[in-house]
Parts: structure tokens; sequence; C-alpha cells
């Protein structure tokens, strides 16, 4: 039996406040697009925050939250259901998407530029006055929930020309500029998250900043303030300096051998 949508609304709500620290005025912004229904879309570098702040605005907003993280692999049948064989009976089961215009959750596309291009097509009618999925394997148009809001994110620094969203999806949506906090804020972050003292996280966010303006020489991505709490949760255990950050930050970001030696030279600078 399918769960009924105030169980379903009660299944993703965010019991617990997420952490958050704000940047700037972006709760103020995602609370008034909120309030308008306006979808909204995140632009920002892996790691600087996005996925926690929708987690939080959900959490202030007391609403259920579904989140998607898009793949290559991620079709349009995948967003909205499909039927399924179960106990001799053909049953049709909501996908992650159409669950929440159903019950009026916030659906969360995760790096959308990732998904294949028929999402978009999916995501057009829901983006605008419109509020409305097609569901094409049961004939049916379904209209928004009233609560229902769209957020989408992605690293606009990353995807090459072929992993871009068209000016007809973009213009649909509200846009939040996220980055990397400010120095002190980052670090308030990183002891916060990574439970060290203070002064140990300025010195895993100054290493970032390092590596962060060394980009040019090869590094697709910048050290994201994900990376950092983890070699600090390394820390934290015992690990070396050294090794927690070669684990946790060095590592992730290059096989190549000349920069992962850049890259110890700045550790052994700064720490």
């Amino acid at each position: 039996m399918t769960a009924s949508p105030q169980a379903a609304a009660t299944r993703f709500r965010i019991q617990t406040e997420p952490y958050y620290l704000p940047a700037g005025n972006e709760i103020q912004l995602f609370e008034a697009a909120y309030d308008a229904r306006l979808p909204v879309i995140l632009k920002g570098p892996t790691g600087c925050g996005k996925t926690r702040f929708v987690e939080f605005m959900a959490y202030r907003l007391a609403r259920p939250l579904i989140t998607v993280a898009c793949h290559e692999d991620l079709f349009a049948s995948d967003l909205i259901g499909r039927y399924l064989l179960k106990n001799d009976e053909t049953i049709w089961v909501d996908g992650p998407l159409t669950l929440a215009v159903r019950i009026g959750a916030i659906c969360y596309l995760d790096e959308i530029v990732e998904a294949r291009k028929d999402t978009t097509v999916v995501i057009h009618p829901l983006s605008d006055n419109r509020r409305t999925l097609a569901i094409d394997k049961k004939g049916e148009i379904l209209r928004a929930h009233p609560d229902f809001l769209l957020v989408l994110s992605y690293n606009p620094g990353y995807q090459s020309v072929l992993k871009d969203l068209k000016q007809s999806t973009r213009q649909r949506f509200v846009a939040l500029d996220f980055d990397y906090p400010a120095a002190a804020k980052e670090a308030e972050i990183v002891a916060r998250e990574g439970a060290v003292e203070l002064a140990t996280a300025f010195k895993l966010v100054a290493l970032a900043a390092k590596i962060r303006n060394i980009r040019e020489q090869g590094l697709t991505e910048g050290a994201s303030t994900r990376l950092l709490i983890y070699a600090a949760q390394l820390m934290r255990r015992g690990v070396s300096v050294q090794q927690a950050c070669r684990s946790a930050i060095c590592l992730p970001l290059t096989d190549d051998d000349s920069l992962q030696e850049t890259l110890n030279d700045l550790i052994e600078d700064i720490f």
C-alpha cells in the first residue's frame, strides 16, 4: 500500500537543525523566493556548502526535502517514476520528483548538469507559472502542491561546453551565488564541524587558500571546505597533520605526482 502524502511528508522532514553559517543574505533571498514559489538555482564550487544550505532552509521552512544526486545515467523516468511488477500485479511507483510535487516538498536536484538532457524537458513546466509535471506513462498532468519548490545546483567552473545549462533553463530560476566562505567564517565552520581547535582550523583554511591560488597549474578544483572538515576529523582521531592533509585534501584533488609534491610542500609551509 502506498504511504499517504502526510506520512511521506513526515518521512522526508529534517528533524535536527543542520549547522549553517550564513555568508551573506542568502537566507533572506531564499525565503523570499520560497514565499513567491520561485524556483531557485545555486551556483558555486564543489564542497562550498550548497547542499547544507538547502538542508538548513528545508528545516527553517519546515518543509520535507527530497534530494537527488544527479549523474550521467539519470533519465527523466528516474525522476518521474515507473511501473513495477509486485506480487503478480503491475503498480506505479512515483519517482523522487513526482513524490515531491505531490507532497509539497523541496526537491533538490544536485549538480543538475550531470544528468541527461531529457531531464530539463521535465523540469521546465515545473519552473514557470504552469507548475505542472507530465507523467506520460500514466497520461496524467500533475499540478504541483502549493508548497512545492524546485531547487537546482551546479558548479559553473567545472562543466565543459557539453555540460552546461541552456539559457532557456537558467532564465526560469532565481540564482544564488555561492563561494568558499571568508577565512574567519570558514575557520569557524571547520572548527565546529571538524571538532578541532580554532587555531588548527585557521591553518587548514590557510592551506586551502594557497591551494585555491594554484589552480592554474593544473588542478581542476580548489580544496573545498568539505575536505578541510575531513582533514580536521582525521586529526581529531589521532592521524598526524601531514597524513590527514595528504589523505583528505591532496590525494582527492589530483593524481599528478608533481602537483602532489607541490601540495605536500604547502602543508610543510603551513604546519
